[in-house]
């Protein structure tokens, strides 16, 4: 007889109940580090007998840790009890849905602790030098009034007593976030901070780089919405702080979804009317949406009005470094229709012409790195629609060669052509 759901740390936990629940205490637990590349890392933790223990392993989906060949020997013992945090991760959303859903353990444990422990996914400058918590980092600890040393190991540790507690939120099954999870988040977070700012909030990503992924002259949104008294937001600009105060204070919020809604799930409710605009054709932003409804305890209006996918030339599918064309007449209709906009507030969609050239200042902006688009509309396999490939300098020397030779040919051929043409002339006079 298999398992009850959730309960076998070795498959995929589960925000219902199972071992994301759980708390392991790991006497001599050794910590296994990893800094290569790859997002499947041979890393993790063992106990005393030399067993992995799957209970600490990051899960997004799939096992993001598998257990190394061989126990590794410590370079160094921490001495105490210490809570596992698991990996410590530098990308914004990452980081909050990740790097954070083991810190309800702190709230679930009994008596002392003496600190929190990291992996880092990242190399010290120098063998042995320490990797410490980045300014975000500790700031948004500090919102969460933890006050414990932080250690971030990147070298094989043995810890004398380790905490392990399961991991309580993440990306998929874990995006709503187990109870103990959102009610250590719901007590703890940003409670000194006050609402301050606009009661209509769009949130932008028009700011942020082209590799970060956006929608098509996203620009015309903004314009169409302040029109209407909505404030455009550009988080990416603004302190933590003040955005969770603007977050606060927003009656009606507009978002493309993308990892600044991670930050409003934290701090939203339900008296707060959302509407989150896909900008891509993918599963990846289900995880926000899961995340704002069981935070917020309403699920947020959900806009899908793609017309295409413009997939980068590196990526397969659509994903987040994809630009999505979106159909603004459908869009407006919908923001309109669910009282975001006042009825008759319209916004004409992109011609083909218009979307083309926009994508052509997507690439110019990502050009040295050579990548390309290809636009993909709904229902169509990625796989079928060829890649752009960029032409080499060669071939672009090439191009320049025969566009100067074509220049200055062109008044000769044409002196030429008129010359003959006056012989003719005259020959029938």
């Amino acid at each position: 007889m298999g398992k009850t759901k959730g309960t076998d740390a070795t498959k995929s936990p589960v925000a219902e109940g199972g071992w994301s629940h759980g708390l392991r205490a790991v006497p001599g637990a050794v910590i296994a580090t990893s800094t290569l590349p790859d997002l499947v890392q041979p890393a993790g933790v063992f106990d005393d007998t030399g067993a992995y223990v799957h209970e600490a392993v990051l899960w997004r989906g799939r096992a993001l840790m598998v257990p190394p060949e061989t126990c590794p020997e410590p370079v160094e013992t921490i001495p105490g009890r210490w809570l596992w945090a698991g990996v410590l991760l530098n990308h914004f959303g990452h980081f909050l849905v990740e790097s954070t859903g083991r810190l309800w353990g702190i709230d679930a444990l009994q008596g002392h602790l003496d600190g929190v422990i990291f992996m880092s996914k990242r190399d010290a400058e120098e063998e042995g030098e320490a990797v410490v918590l980045s300014a975000f980092h500790q700031r948004f600890i500090g919102l969460l009034g933890i006050d414990l040393p932080f250690r971030v190991v990147t070298q094989p540790t043995r810890v004398e007593l380790l905490e392990v507690p399961g991991q309580g939120f993440g990306i998929g099954n874990l995006s709503p976030g187990t109870p103990a999870f959102r009610a250590f988040m719901q007590s703890r977070f940003a409670k000194d901070i006050k609402a301050e700012g606009a009661e209509k909030l769009y949130i932008s990503r028009s700011g942020l780089s082209a590799a970060r992924g956006g929608v098509l002259e996203e620009e015309q949104i903004e314009q169409l919405l302040s029109e209407h008294g909505f404030d455009i937001f550009h988080p990416q600009k603004a302190p933590i702080e003040e955005q969770i105060a603007r977050y606060k204070a927003a009656r009606q919020v507009v978002a493309l979804d993308g990892s600044a809604l991670h930050l409003m799930a934290m701090v939203a409710g339900p008296d707060q009317d959302i509407a989150v605009i896909k900008r891509r054709d993918s599963g990846a932003s289900d995880s926000i949406l899961a995340h704002l409804t069981a935070f917020a305890g309403r699920r947020p209006h959900v806009i899908d009005v793609i017309s295409q996918d413009w997939v980068r030339s590196d990526r397969k599918r659509a994903d987040r470094t994809s630009v999505g064309e979106l159909d603004f007449a459908k869009l407006s209709k919908e923001l309109a229709d669910l009282g975001f906009l006042p009825a008759g507030a319209t916004l004409p969609s992109l011609t083909p012409k218009q979307a083309e050239r926009a994508m052509v200042k997507v690439e110019r902006e990502l050009k040295k790195r050579k990548l390309t688009f290809r636009p993909v509309p709904r229902g169509v396999d990625p796989a079928s629609v060829p890649i752009k490939v960029l032409p080499t300098r060669e071939e672009q020397r090439a191009a320049k060669l025969a566009r100067r030779e074509q220049a200055e040919t062109a008044p000769r051929n044409a002196r030429q052509a008129a010359r003959l043409a006056q012989k003719k002339d005259g020959s029938e006079l």
